[in-house]
This record gives C-alpha cells, structure tokens and sequence, in this order.
C-alpha cells in the first residue's frame, strides 16, 4: 500500500449510482483493480435489474486490508459516487450513506444549486465535492465517459486508493490512445480536486477561526 494511501474505513464499501452506457460496472471493476494494485483485497459487482441504456445503474466496490467475504449490496456506503446528476432528484441516491463518509458528484453546479446546500451540512467540508468530470471527459477523450475521471477525484479525496494504481488500472483496461486519454483525464481531474480540497480547508479554518473569536468575545 502507497504511504500516502489509508483507509479510512475498513472495509471501505463505495456504492457508484449512473445509468446504463455510462460505464458505471466498469468504474467499479478499475476502482477494484487500483485496489488490488495497492497490495488491499478488494471486489466489485453490479446491482440486479435493467441495464439497458439510460436506465439507472448500481455497482458497488468494497476495499479492505482483510479478506473479504461478503458480497451483499451495499446499502450504507462510506463512498458515494454519483455519474449522473439526474439522479439525485429521481431516487434516493443518499439512502444508508455514512455521515463520516464522502460524497462525489459529477456535475459543475454547486450543491446549493443542486438544492443540497442543506443537506451536505451533515458532512465534514472536505468530504464533499461537485467535479465537472464530464467537463473533463470531453477536454481530454472528446466523449461524455466520466466514469475514470470520477475514480481519480475519489482518489484525491478519500486517499483509499492512488493516482498513480487509477491510472494504471485504466492502462490495463484500455490500450494505446485510449488508455492515454483516460489517463490525461483522470490526472487532470484529480488536480481539480485537490485544488478543491484546499479551498474547503482554507475555509474550514476560517470558519474554526470565528468560532473561536465568538467564544473568546
């Protein structure tokens, strides 16, 4: 395991929403892979039900130091990773997620323009973000496929796995231009992020800054 890489939770159960044709399974299975590269045990799977495109998609991944035999749902997720925004108003994408955990979403608009600026209060200020990942997908592949781009924000952001073990797992998913493309997204959204992270800290403080001032006056 990377030094720079821990976990959080252990397991750490991610629950990926989207819909069918977004590469939902597939983000599972690379974010299993970079796992596994970080020397931690790890399984990804999809939900039952229909998969036909456009229709909403469920796969999950646990990642653990341990051994893993469970392969039940995951019904309280420490991860959310949400591929399409359309969803948050049509299911209940949030049901069971841990109040400690993080939440990533693929949209440009800002939580309180999701009409979630209430809702993310619960959660602590770094372990949630909005990522422009199709954005970037396009920029980089010429396609809307975030699915890659989200797993390196993730990354940034949980630390469970690595930039270095994502993109890896996208060269031994993909080939040639293809996995290049993938890899040139994933590295510009996991900066992007970072960025982000940096901010919500630099605010964080502010905001320990004035609680403190207020219980001093």
């Amino acid at each position: 395991m990377g030094k720079d890489v821990r976990l959080l939770f252990d397991p750490f159960g991610i629950r990926i929403h989207g819909r069918g044709g977004q590469g939902v399974v597939t983000a599972a299975e690379l974010l299993s892979v970079a796992a596994f590269l970080e020397g931690l045990h790890a399984q990804a799977f999809p939900s039952f039900g229909s998969e036909r495109m456009g229709a909403p998609v469920v796969a999950f991944c646990r990642i653990s130091t341990r051994t893993i035999r469970t392969r039940e749902p995951i019904s309280a997720p420490d991860a959310l990773i949400i591929q399409d925004v359309t969803l948050i108003h049509q299911l209940d994408v949030f049901s069971g997620v841990n109040p400690f955990g993080y939440v990533l979403i693929n949209t440009s608009r800002t939580f309180d323009e999701l009409g979630l600026g209430e809702f993310i209060e619960r959660f602590d200020r770094t372990h949630v973000l909005t990522v422009p990942a199709t954005e970037i997908a396009l920029e980089h592949l010429g396609r809307p496929v975030a699915n890659a781009v989200l797993l390196a924000g993730f990354a940034a952001m949980s630390n469970a796995v690595s930039l270095g073990s994502v993109s890896e797992a996208i060269k031994r998913r993909f080939s040639g231009i293809t996995a290049d493309k993938n890899v040139a997204a994933a590295e510009s959204a996991f900066n992007f992020v970072m960025k982000e992270l940096e901010g919500s800290r630099s605010l964080s403080g502010v905001y320990h800054e004035g609680a403190k001032d207020s219980s001093d006056a």
